[in-house]
């Protein structure tokens, strides 16, 4: 990981990743990460900053402007479905999102010293990881080596969905998804304090395999529950003036 200077020090001003430090603030983050999903959605995505020119400009420092906490699943890659490009997001993905140590070093990472607005956790419909914990749960029967690890880790989620009735799988994996969000502002108080100064927020979205698009499932603080480009949110087809 390299560490990025200050911002705006990258060349070009026109450039789309400036424009992402333009957005600076976590409501614009999250409209620029909306807007890439609709493009995806609608068949008409951009695959901005993947030239062989922005490739060179990000070599020497990276500020991506959101986080993405999720899922390993391969059919979840982030900088597809968001539709951005090279030094955009900063990714940890783990089978089913959960969120150790490491992963939380990680976010601690991005928001401290790559100074990025928005931590996104990034679950999805059908999610094996839930699955093979729910089964796990319901049988008795531990898994193999280090999948334990992760079953372990989604067994709150589960107890927590039993807890309130959700028989579901989808509906489990949208428990998990905010079970998730909490645990990374519950167990990080790096995350938590730049969350309460409001130079970060924490959002939850579950992703839908077939259709493509996300949905809002959880999100601290509350007013960013919506995945709808806010009022007054720069075109993400207008480049910043920064």
């Amino acid at each position: 990981m390299s560490q990025t200077g200050t911002p705006g020090g990258q060349p070009g001003p026109q450039r789309t990743t400036d424009r992402a430090y333009a957005l600076g603030e976590p409501a614009r983050a999250y409209a620029e990460l909306a807007a890439g999903n609709r493009r995806f959605v609608s068949g008409a995505p951009r695959h901005p900053n993947q030239d062989a020119g922005h490739r060179a400009a990000v070599a020497d420092g990276q500020h991506p402007f959101a986080v993405i906490v999720g899922c390993s699943d391969s059919r979840l890659a982030a900088e597809i479905i968001f539709d951005r490009g090279l030094g955009d997001l900063f990714v940890v993905r783990t089978a089913g999102h959960t969120a150790g140590p490491e992963v939380l070093g990680s976010v601690e990472y991005a928001v401290t010293v790559l100074g990025t607005p928005l931590v996104v956790v990034l679950g999805h419909d059908s999610c094996g990881a839930v699955q093979a914990a729910r089964d796990a749960a319901a049988t008795g029967t531990p898994p193999r080596g280090h999948l334990q690890a992760v079953v372990d880790a989604v067994l709150p989620s589960l107890r927590r969905a039993e807890a309130e009735g959700v028989e579901d799988i989808d509906g489990i994996v949208d428990i998990h998804i905010a079970q998730t969000v909490e645990t990374l502002l519950g167990q990080s108080p790096v995350l938590a304090e730049e969350v309460a100064q409001g130079r970060c927020a924490v959002v939850g979205v579950s992703y839908r395999l077939a259709a493509g698009a996300v949905r809002p499932v959880a999100a601290v603080p509350a007013g960013f529950g919506t995945l709808d480009v806010p009022t007054g949110s720069p075109d993400p087809a207008t480049p910043s003036a920064a």
